[in-house]
């Protein structure tokens, strides 16, 4: 009798584990899940200097992540301090932009929007942390819904990795 009850309560624990892990679910399906996502790496602004203030016309500029990663890389880190010129600018005081997270075709449809998400937030947590205001930026992920480039490859894949700026006024 108590062998029974010892084997029922682990068999009723493990059901319990299993059903609350994604992973589960993608190995019934026969998928393989991603590989886990590395912290965010938020490098810090150097110290804050005048920029030359860009002209109201300027288009922020999308940034690109690596395979599986939502941290931002040096190149792009660039990028996100000459887009600081925009929200700099006094003719865009008080507009707001929408961060789009963006992914490539490969994962589940439920990984790729909290990948998305996280490239998102770490895009915005950059440049809140340059000084934007963090009130005028709102973050969304559509996962692997809204390719740039629709092709089955690397460099397609590369291409829709990315973090996308909407104009929202």
């Amino acid at each position: 009798m108590t062998k029974r009850y010892v084997l029922l309560v682990m068999a009723v624990f493990l059901a319990v584990s299993l059903s609350g892990c994604g992973c589960f679910y993608q190995q019934m399906k026969g998928e393989t899940p991603p590989p886990a996502a590395p912290p965010a790496v938020v490098t810090p602004p150097e110290a804050k200097t005048p920029v030359p203030v860009a002209p109201a016309a300027m288009a922020l500029k999308d940034i690109h992540f690596d395979f599986d990663r939502y941290n931002i890389r040096e190149g792009d880190a660039a990028i996100l301090k000459e887009n600081m010129n925009w929200f700099r600018d006094t003719a865009n005081t008080g507009k707001k932009v929408r961060i789009e997270g963006h992914c490539d075709e490969r994962g589940t449809v439920e990984y790729n929007l909290v990948l998305g998400q996280k490239r998102a937030d770490s895009t915005r947590n950059f440049l809140v942390g340059l000084g934007a205001d963090g009130r005028l930026l709102e973050t969304i992920s559509y996962g692997k819904e809204k390719p740039v480039d629709p092709g089955h490859n690397e460099e397609a894949w590369a291409k829709n990795r990315r973090a996308h700026f909407q104009m929202m006024q």
